[in-house]
């Protein structure tokens, strides 16, 4: 029988009500396990007792985007920071070792060239000479110009001598100084690279100093110019002066008479032209690039006003700088008056059709056509306005002009290409650019800065080449005709002789050239005391580093005798005209200035007015 419960329930234990705790506490176990469990936690459920105990616990490092092992983070780190401070280490060995590095590769043989050209102007300085001057067989001479001349009376100290000889002609400096300004503003970043910018400016700014003495550059008109200061003319007589002496500039004891014009279009064109180019290379220093414009516009009224040529006939500067016209002067002063200005009014007379007319510019049977030099700058100017053109193209009223020298200019350029028979060339390959005996370096040379200098405008332009008639040649064409005419001069010609003196292995021994040729020995020689070095076939005791001659005849031949003048005089005009040659052809790769001669110029239209706000209902 089974008992009841009190309560009215039988009092058998059911095998549920029966279970131990173990029991219960084994359900507890199992019904835990049922639920998620993280990695952590079923580890130490699978691991005894004995496990925890001998393990460590890990621990973690959270980077907020992921958790990451301690030790494995320590790791990488300690990796990173050891493989940083190795590079470190190895590139401060690098730096601190003295290695070689390879040697920048020579400069070309035109810039080499250069160098040494740039230094006959240094050898040519009259006056006080600065101590970085670099000709030590040169001092200071001519400290009287001016100052002892009754009737100019004051100072004319400086300036450049022109030649083998003590006198300062203005007529070719002047030009000289316009050729080196040009130069320099349109291949200012090739001189910086070569590092002859300062020095160029320099030169430049000797003469243009010069030039402001010879005139009264402070007033706004001007009745007279200095033209020449010393003397040449032999035909009076045993009278001492500078081409019937020869003796040092820094001994001279005999007067130095000053020639003055009151009425000469052509030299005061010309050093207009100086000066206004020399105030675009100097347009940093305002103070003094205003002074060089104002002397400009002074000079060049002058010109415009009391118009003749600056040599007339019977005159000293006739016998050795004689000017066949100025209207050319016209057209060239007159555009560096409008490049350094920007007033239109000089623009207008530059462009002028009658200008052009009386300038030569359609003189096409002259033998002379097309020739650059000292004394006819028309073929300069017209470059120079087609560069205009092609730049700025100011359209009318000046068009019809500028496409007339536009062309006149290709001509030209064809007119230097030897299938088209135009000029001459000697077997060696030299352009006869005139009709004389004599094929003077001082012509081509010019001619080699147009036809390089034009190549650069055509490709600064997007121009690949021009036209001669129906036939098309590339601007390489020009730097060909260009670079062949440099090496003959350089070296490349019959007899291998490179004509400027100092370069290559061969060159003149014997240059017509007072200084160089009598020794730098402290004594003083009188007018006819120099003769004997003169006389003499041994070479010059000074060499003349940079003087090109005035080279071969045309047939190629050369003397080097210290008596032909013709062949070994060199000048500062032919000089300056090989340094602008030079750099133009130096191979440094930047191409021209475009926007520099340009700069005092407005803008050639005027700015359009914003356009109207939208209409509002």
């Amino acid at each position: 029988m089974f008992g009841r419960d009190p309560w009215g329930g039988p009092m058998e234990i059911s095998n549920a009500d029966s279970a131990t705790d173990d029991d219960r506490s084994r359900d507890l176990d199992r019904g835990a396990l049922m639920r998620q469990l993280d990695e952590t936690q079923q580890s130490w459920l699978l691991a005894g007792p004995g496990d925890q105990a001998g393990k460590k616990k890990k621990t973690y490092v959270d980077l907020g985007c992921m958790v990451i092992d301690r030790k494995i983070f320590v790791w990488t780190v300690g990796t990173i920071l050891g493989v940083g401070l190795f590079i470190g280490f190895v590139m401060m060995i690098v730096k601190l070792v003295p290695h070689k590095r390879p040697p920048p590769p020579p400069p070309d043989q035109y810039t080499q060239a250069l160098h040494k050209a740039l230094m006959f102007f240094n050898a040519q300085r009259s006056g006080p000479l600065p101590k970085h001057n670099g000709v030590s067989w040169r001092g200071k001479s001519a400290m009287k110009d001016g100052l002892s001349d009754n009737t100019v009376r004051r100072s004319l100290v400086g300036g450049f001598y022109d030649a083998g000889d003590a006198i300062k002609f203005n007529y070719p400096m002047a030009w000289s100084m316009t050729m080196l300004s040009w130069s320099v503003i349109e291949y200012k970043a090739k001189y910086e690279a070569i590092g002859e910018l300062d020095h160029v400016k320099e030169l430049i700014k000797w003469g243009t100093d010069y030039i402001l003495k010879t005139f009264n550059s402070s007033a706004d008109t001007i009745d007279r110019i200095v033209a020449q200061v010393g003397l040449g003319d032999t035909s009076k007589g045993p009278t001492p002066n500078d081409h019937y002496c020869w003796m040092r500039p820094e001994d001279i004891d005999y007067p130095r008479p000053v020639y003055e014009c009151h009425s000469c279009s052509d030299l005061a064109s010309e050093m207009a032209a100086a000066l206004a180019a020399a105030s675009i290379v100097f347009k940093d220093s305002k103070t003094y690039s205003d002074k060089l414009v104002h002397g400009a516009k002074a000079l060049y009224k002058f010109g415009r006003t009391q118009r003749a040529r600056y040599s007339p006939n019977g005159s000293d500067p006739a016998l050795f700088y004689n000017s066949t016209g100025y209207w050319d002067e016209f057209v060239w002063g007159g555009t560096w008056m409008y490049f350094a200005t920007g007033n239109t009014s000089y623009l207008s007379i530059a462009t002028a059709p009658g200008m052009a007319k009386h300038a030569g510019a359609y003189w096409f049977g002259s033998p002379n056509y097309g020739v650059f030099t000292w004394d006819d700058k028309l073929p300069g100017a017209q470059v120079l306005l087609s560069r205009l053109r092609l730049f700025l193209s100011p359209g009318y009223p000046y068009e019809e002009i500028l496409r007339t020298f536009h062309n006149q200019t290709d001509n030209v350029m064809c007119s230097y290409l030897s299938i088209f028979n135009s000029f001459n060339f000697s077997k060696g390959g030299m352009i006869q650019l005139n009709q004389e005996s004599l094929s003077h370096f001082s012509m081509f040379v010019n001619a080699a800065f147009l036809a390089s200098l034009y190549s650069d405008y055509l490709e600064a332009a997007d121009t690949p080449g021009w036209y001669c008639g129906p036939h098309f040649y590339t601007t390489e064409v020009l730097r060909k005709f260009a670079r062949s005419q440099l090496d003959y001069i350089l070296g490349k010609n019959p007899l291998k002789m490179s004509y400027v003196v100092g370069f290559g292995n061969k060159y003149p021994k014997r240059v017509h050239h007072r200084e160089a040729s009598i020794p730098h020995n402290g004594v003083k020689y009188g007018c006819k005391g120099g003769f004997k070095w003169r006389e003499s076939k041994k070479a010059n005791p000074n060499i003349l580093i940079g003087a090109m001659v005035a080279g071969p005849d045309r047939h190629d031949g050369f003397k080097d005798v210290r008596t032909n003048y013709n062949y070994t005089e060199p000048t500062l005009a032919a000089n300056a005209g090989l340094v602008a040659a030079l750099i133009s052809l130096s191979d440094v790769k930047t191409g021209i200035d475009k926007n520099t001669l340009f700069s005092a110029i407005p803008p050639m239209f005027p700015t359009p007015p914003p356009p109207p706000s939208a209409w509002k209902p």
